[in-house]
């Protein structure tokens, strides 16, 4: 295999998938100084940890105390703002491969404040039955293929946000909808949420285009790891994925701030 070398500046994530995988201490210090997420894997080669900075920006102490003080009003509002923007890019992607979206579309307007009658749940059902039809398929963490490759692809999306929630000097732990004193990402998987069609999108065209989706293939997780650079539309530009989250990440420290009531989430479709 060829050599090859990059400027670390332009690394965004490093995933660890062997055994054998040895790093130095030093090369762990000067990741985390550029705000490289580290990901390493189980024996089932599905990303199972992550090594992220604890200081990401030079005002991270005042960010935080915000987003702990954040009033429960504004939590609220800010959950509907992200489930509307999710069935939004459901929708969105339904429409662009041909599919009927005018049931999600008639539900956005009715995602009430903290999404109280579960239209995000409603809108999961229609999605899904669409999707991947005729494969009568059922999202389910642990069902059969291509759950797989979805699994592996939004284990890679947190990643992207946990990464842009550090970064704009978010502590990924505390959330706004999502509550699990397991779970150390608890933010990154509410923000996240908007961004899930851009991964379906990945793997609808690896199921269209007869990919062998039954077990992870290192073919299958190339097309994965291209995810952080999909180009997708954020406002009136088009940037990569991981660009976008950052550009998500500080909409949401801003209304954490007083400065905004607005989340600002790409656009799929």
């Amino acid at each position: 295999m060829d050599e090859r070398t990059i400027p670390i500046e332009d690394i965004g994530f490093i995933i660890l998938d062997h055994y054998g995988v040895t790093i130095s201490y030093s090369v762990l210090s000067t990741l985390v100084d550029k705000n490289i997420a580290v990901i390493v894997t189980n024996e089932s080669h599905m990303p199972s940890g992550m090594f992220l900075p604890l200081e990401g920006n030079t005002t991270q102490t005042e960010r935080f105390m915000q987003q702990i003080e954040a009033k429960k009003p504004l939590k609220k509002q800010l959950w509907q703002q992200i489930v509307r923007a999710k069935i939004r890019n459901q929708a969105g992607l339904l429409n662009e491969i041909g599919i009927e979206n005018q049931f999600l579309l008639n539900l956005i307007p009715k995602v009430q404040t903290d999404d109280i009658s579960n239209r995000e749940s409603q809108a999961a059902r229609y999605y899904w039955s669409l999707l991947f039809d005729p494969v009568h398929f059922k999202r389910y963490r642990f069902g059969r293929p291509p759950n797989n490759v979805l699994n592996y692809g939004y284990a890679i999306l947190r990643a992207v946000i946990a990464r842009a929630l550090v970064g704009s000097g978010l502590l990924p732990t505390i959330g706004i909808h999502h509550k699990n004193k397991y779970n150390a990402y608890t933010l990154a998987d509410d923000m996240m949420e908007p961004y899930r069609p851009f991964v379906d999108e990945v793997v609808w065209n690896l199921v269209i285009n007869e990919y062998d989706i039954t077990e992870l293939r290192p073919d299958i997780k190339r097309e994965l790891l291209e995810i952080p650079s999909l180009p997708v539309k954020i406002g009136k530009d088009e940037r990569p994925l991981m660009i976008a989250a950052s550009l998500s990440t500080a909409s949401l420290h801003r209304c954490y701030s007083g400065e905004s009531r607005k989340l600002i989430f790409p656009i799929c479709g």
